[in-house]
């Protein structure tokens, strides 16, 4: 098959299929992908380079450096990152096929980007938000069952949407995950997040321990079809909104609180990596720093000599 390719077109696509196919890409993350190879393939096209053997023989770093540089007004340095990150595979994926001779991608530095620090809840609103639903009504149910299920035990909130009733074990207190990649791995959650869940599939005449039921969606919305990440945005607005301490918050920002109140309690680094399902500890790191930020913010408000 790869013997076949001859324009950068179709190694394009064979490197977006290899990305969905073998390395387990979620769709989501394969557009992105397509989307920032489509722009710098266009760009290659109005320089003449359409073949495989004139990528190798013509392109240069300079040729991805001044691709990059037309978009420095346009794009922020996370998307000028991200673009380049994109390109650096694709020309990875053909030198790893030998499909060309030379990787021009690692010879390009990556623009610096400051990373910003995850947006979190402190304790007291987390419970707040947790307590807002109207669990008179199902949906209210579901709702707090969302919030408890992503508070309780870190996970994606695409991880949580995808989540079936049979992968969640009410018994022993702990979720199947089907994380980034493919990568699976099993998180503990505790008794708050076990009552929601029980109380939502009971509102729902769902039993978790009938087999019909374990591949039914664990969480559904008012037609019984899957959530889907962005209708969780809405859940979370709409009740951050009723809340006194009201804040923006992405559904993300659930998950960044369960890292930090770990991290504030004392939980290793490395514990918090495996429940968060990050490959890197780096990533994990970034927790440290919003921890530093509270511990400066409580020593403000708490230290007598600050007080007038």
């Amino acid at each position: 098959m790869l013997e076949s390719l001859s324009t950068v077109q179709q190694a394009a696509r064979e490197f977006l299929s290899e990305l969905k196919t073998r390395r387990g890409y979620s769709p989501h993350t394969v557009r992105a992908y397509e989307n920032d190879l489509k722009s710098w393939l266009e760009d290659l096209n109005t320089r003449g380079v359409k073949s495989l053997k004139e990528l190798q023989d013509e392109c240069e770093p300079f040729f991805v450096r001044s691709y990059l540089s037309k978009l420095y007004s346009d794009l922020e340095k996370t998307s000028l990152s991200r673009r380049l990150s994109a390109i650096r595979s694709f020309l990875k994926f053909l030198r790893s096929r030998d499909l060309i001779n030379r990787d021009i991608g690692s010879l390009i530095p990556s623009p610096k980007v400051s990373r910003s620090l995850p947006r979190f809840l402190k304790i007291e609103e987390v419970m707040e938000l947790i307590h807002a639903p109207d669990c008179t009504k199902q949906l209210g149910k579901r709702d707090r069952a969302i919030f408890e299920l992503i508070y309780g035990c870190g996970v994606r909130v695409s991880e949580a949407v995808a989540l079936n009733i049979g992968d969640v074990d009410l018994e022993d207190l702990w979720v199947r995950v089907l994380g980034k990649g493919s990568k699976e791995r099993t998180v503990p959650f505790g008794p708050p997040a076990v009552s929601a869940i029980q109380d939502y599939l009971d509102s729902r005449g769902a039993n978790y321990r009938d087999k019909n039921y374990s591949s039914v969606p664990l969480f559904t919305n008012f037609r019984g079809t899957r959530l889907t990440v962005r209708s969780v945005a809405r859940i979370l607005n709409k009740h951050l909104l009723r809340i006194a301490s009201t804040k923006t918050l992405s559904p993300h920002g659930l998950r960044h609180s369960f890292a930090t109140h770990l991290l504030a309690a004392g939980a290793d680094l490395r514990t918090i990596q495996e429940l968060l399902g990050h490959a890197r500890l780096s990533t994990t790191q970034r927790y440290t720093h919003v921890d530093l930020g509270t511990l400066f913010d409580e020593y403000r408000e708490a230290h007598p000599l600050n007080k007038k």
